[in-house]
This record gives C-alpha cells, structure tokens and sequence, in this order.
C-alpha cells in the first residue's frame, strides 16, 4: 500500500499566523487600519490568500471587517475583556477541579515543574515579562490538556487569543507578576492535596485578578 501524503499548510493559514504574531506583538496596533494590499506584496502573494488569512483572524476575533472600510485590528473593550475573562474562569477553574480528582501523580510532576520555570521567570528584579507570558500559558494550556476536554481546550483556545490582545497592559502594571505567582503557589498546593474545590476558588481568584489588572 502506498504511503499518504500530506498536504503542506494552506498558504492563507502561514499568512494568518504571520499576522496573529504580528498582532500579539504590537507590530499591528489595536484599531489600527491593516492595509491588505502593502502586506500582501511584503509577503509576495496575491489577494485571495491575504483575504482568506483576514477571514480566519475575524472568526477568531482578532480582527474586525467594516463594511467598505476594509479590516482593522480589533480593539479590545472593558466590557469584552470582563465577558471574556469571566468564561476562561469558568472554564478553567472547571478544568482545575478535574485535574486535581484525576491527574496521575507525573502529571501533576509536569505541573509544577512549569511552575517552577515560572518563578525563576518572574522572581528576578528585572522580570522577563514576555517568557513569563509564555510559560504562563503554557502551565494553563497543559492543565487542560491533562483536564482532556477538546471542546472545552478549543473554547478556552480562541477566548485566550482575544485576551493576548490586552495582555501588555495587564503585564505592565506594578507587582502583578509577583501577585500572580502568589496565584499560582495558592493553585499548586491545592492541586497536590487533589482538592478540586479549593482548586476552583484559587482559578477563579486567579482570572478576577488578572482582569482587574487588565483594565
């Protein structure tokens, strides 16, 4: 039987990755103009995949689509960072009491070996704010995939790109780091005496923090 070949990337989505990282790191501002044609040149394609790279980021949320206006990177509300902070609690608080009932003992290993990163991420004076992001989402990210919920890590997946919009600010304010370690430690130690309870209130104090310095 001959072997299966796989199909490469559908160009439209390395575009639409290229523009997610150029949205999460700044380069596009939020309510800024994206001029479709200037960027498809820089990338060395035609319109179509630029266009259908735009659809994909509008479904997730990243970018808006004004009629006759053209696309512009989407701006973030007080109002959609509450609505869209208060689902992840939910979620992931939910994720966090399964995991606590059901995790085997080498994943909570994993757990708090990322955790462990974390602190040496964020325990210097001079914090690496954008790999303590990282390593953040990451320990997020694997607890749901321990959790073992597609239809949840997807929910949770396309809710957190939105929230990557206002991430910056919530990072830039003074003392969060070490504020969100604290979460963390709190969130450890419920996970390791399996207390799915506790592990639901200490997610949930995690995310009504986080949104409180976000905004």
């Amino acid at each position: 039987m001959a072997a299966l070949s796989l199909a490469p990337r559908a160009l439209y989505e390395e575009v639409a990755e290229l523009l997610r990282q150029r949205i999460f790191n700044r380069e596009l501002e939020p309510g800024s103009w994206i001029d479709e044609l200037k960027i498809a040149q820089d990338y060395g394609i035609s319109r179509t995949p630029m266009r259908e790279a735009l659809k994909v980021l509008a479904a997730e949320g990243l970018v808006t689509m004004k009629v006759r206006r053209g696309a512009y990177v989407t701006e973030v509300s007080e109002r959609d960072l509450a609505d869209v902070y208060h689902l992840l609690s939910l979620l992931e608080s939910d994720a966090a009491g399964v995991v606590a009932s059901t995790a085997t003992e080498g994943q909570l290993r994993e757990l708090q070996q990322l955790h462990q990163e974390l602190e040496l991420a964020g325990s210097s004076e001079s914090p690496d704010r954008e790999r303590f992001f990282e390593i953040n989402e990451r320990f997020h990210m694997r607890l749901l995939e321990i959790a073992n919920n597609r239809w949840r890590d997807q929910m949770v997946a396309d809710l957190r790109k939105v929230m990557k919009l206002n991430r910056h600010n919530s990072l830039l304010k003074s003392g969060r780091i070490q504020e969100s370690l604290k979460e963390h430690r709190a969130l450890i130690q419920a996970l390791v005496t399996r207390d799915s309870q506790m592990c639901q209130k200490r997610m949930q104090e995690h995310f009504a923090n986080g949104l409180e310095a976000a905004v």
